[in-house]
């Protein structure tokens, strides 16, 4: 029986490895993004398991000048519709400099399934409680590798989740690790509308999470929010609370085009960064800025701004259609430094968070734009387009 085992154990590794290679082969980026020095930023492959079904997950990892031990947040991912394995590395440039401007060691793994960690997503079908339990396995395994490194401290720990990560978060605090003292949760949960009564699923593993968690956690959740209606949201933290759990909702109402970009966004941190600083505090871990760090510059002279339309106004960007309108809401969410690009064909394309996003905006534009060249809108917070 031990050798059956071990052989379908064989078996379903290959299977799993035969099944990611034409993935990976499609995530290669023409230009990698350039790596942060400012946050020393690296990226590491963290071991998962053991054996023949061993997987490795891509990890992110930023640190504060010195030699520490420094305390830690880990920030788990949130999941894109589509394939998880076209999924891009997790960056999260805006929360990640906030953090180690505090003193923090900041750990962003991508789960068994995402970008280039190994491994198949773990979905789980229907069952969504299940689901934020098997990712949780993952991050323990990056728990585990924070633990081996000597400049982390290992009982000082916050683990973060935004969205599937958010999940992913609250699952784990049933596990309720050692050395990790505050849970926080950004607009957390999984939209299955495929499965039948997925909502009331989705506020019962919620339930179930706070019954099992002894950790504090600060949640944070808004009222235009294109995955969560208000009430569902409510109904998941209600839950939560009478099942045991400890939890602070912060309902802090609308949020730009949509709530659920909050963490995610540069405009967000003056929003949940006070309820945070508190929360912190009250764990008795730093909370307050000891550095300031520079955000990374362009690596070639940003052109003139022109400011020839309003750099909020969408609607204003001329060629593109709803979903290039769409995209560049995205952007104006996303850190900096930051470009988009458009063609008078109505292709677009934007970049953030690399030092080289103003040529990558354009090169990428330039892939759908046929014959008609792509040229620079707006980089960071001005219109440089120059109008006809």
């Amino acid at each position: 029986m031990t050798l059956r085992r071990h052989a379908l154990a064989w078996l379903l590794r290959c299977v799993l490895l035969l099944g990611a290679l034409p993935a990976l082969a499609q995530l290669a980026p023409s230009t990698p993004p350039t790596l942060d020095a400012t946050l020393r930023e690296q990226i590491v492959m963290v071991p998962k398991g053991e054996g023949l079904l061993a997987t490795e997950l891509e990890t992110t990892v930023y640190r504060p000048a010195g030699t520490g031990p420094f305390p830690v947040v880990v920030i788990n991912h949130g999941k894109a519709n589509g394939n998880p394995r076209l999924q891009e590395r997790a960056r999260y440039l805006a929360a990640a400099r906030v953090f180690v401007e505090r003193g923090y060691l900041v750990v962003i793994p991508m789960r068994q399934g995402f970008s280039r960690s190994t491994g198949a997503y773990l979905g789980s079908g229907c069952n969504v409680e299940g689901n934020g339990r098997n990712q949780a396995e993952d991050v323990q395994a990056a728990l585990a590798y924070v633990r081996r490194l000597p400049d982390a401290d290992s009982q000082r720990i916050v683990v973060v989740g935004q969205s599937h990560g958010g999940l992913t978060t609250l699952a784990l605090g049933t596990l309720n690790p050692p050395g990790v003292r505050g849970l926080i949760n950004f607009a957390g949960g999984l939209r299955q509308e495929q499965c039948p009564g997925w909502e009331n699923n989705l506020a019962s593993a919620f339930g179930a999470y706070g019954q099992g968690t002894r950790l504090p956690s600060l949640w944070f959740y808004g009222d235009n929010d294109s995955y969560w209606p208000t009430s569902l949201y409510r109904d998941m933290y209600a839950r939560y609370v009478a099942a045991g759990g400890r939890a602070q909702l912060v309902a802090y109402g609308r949020f730009g085009t949509d709530s659920h970009r909050l963490f995610a966004s540069q405009s967000g941190v003056p929003i949940w960064l006070p309820e945070v600083e508190r929360f912190l505090a009250g764990l008795g871990l730093p909370s307050r800025p000891v550095t300031h760090i520079p955000m990374m510059p362009h690596d070639s002279a940003v052109p003139r701004a022109t400011d020839a339309y309003p750099v909020a106004d969408a609607s204003a960007i001329p060629y593109v259609r709803d979903a290039a309108r769409e995209g560049y809401r995205k952007f104006l969410a996303a850190p900096w430094p930051r470009a988009y690009a458009i063609a008078p064909s109505g292709a677009w394309a934007y970049y953030y968070g690399r030092a080289d996003a103003m040529a990558a905006a354009v090169a990428r534009c330039n892939e759908n734009a046929k014959a008609a060249a792509c040229h620079l809108y707006a980089v960071d917070d001005h219109v440089v387009w120059e109008a006809p």
